[in-house]
């Protein structure tokens, strides 16, 4: 297929794709007669396997290294499996603190609902957090 209706159906753009070969993420494609770049449907599948590896925050630089092993293929299987188990740690102690995070949303959401109901949303008397719900807060509040 050509570089258009790779994109296409990756959903990367061209100028990403040429990118992604420079720099190694993807193989070079055969060239056609033409001098076209010509890739083979199977590309799809690892371009998809990129595209997690990013959405979950895994640096190019390993990317690159994950790539590479690929290239070479067997007998680097070892290596793959350490770098992706490295990754899976990061994204799953991420996960975590994202969980965390959502509890004291969460919390804090529960918190002005109640005080609402309790107060007139009208004037807005009782959405005031307390003193105490402030110091709390310090506490338990961390940027997300």
């Amino acid at each position: 297929m050509k570089i258009g209706e790779l994109a296409r159906r990756s959903g990367l753009s061209a100028h990403t794709i040429r990118y992604y070969e420079r720099i190694g993420l993807l193989p070079p494609p055969d060239k056609n007669a033409s001098g076209h770049r010509d890739y083979d449907v199977s590309i799809l599948t690892w371009i998809d396997f990129l595209g997690r590896l990013k959405a979950t925050g895994m640096p190019v630089r390993e990317m690159l290294r994950y790539a590479a092993l690929r290239e070479q293929g067997d007998g680097t299987e070892a290596e793959r499996q350490a770098i992706l188990e490295t990754h899976r740690d990061h994204v799953r102690a991420r996960h975590a603190a994202l969980r965390e995070n959502l509890s004291v949303l969460d919390t804090k959401i529960a918190f002005y609902a109640a005080t609402i109901s309790a107060g007139d949303p009208a004037t807005g008397k009782g959405t005031k957090d307390n003193d105490h719900d402030h110091e709390r807060d310090k506490q338990r509040d961390r940027p997300l």
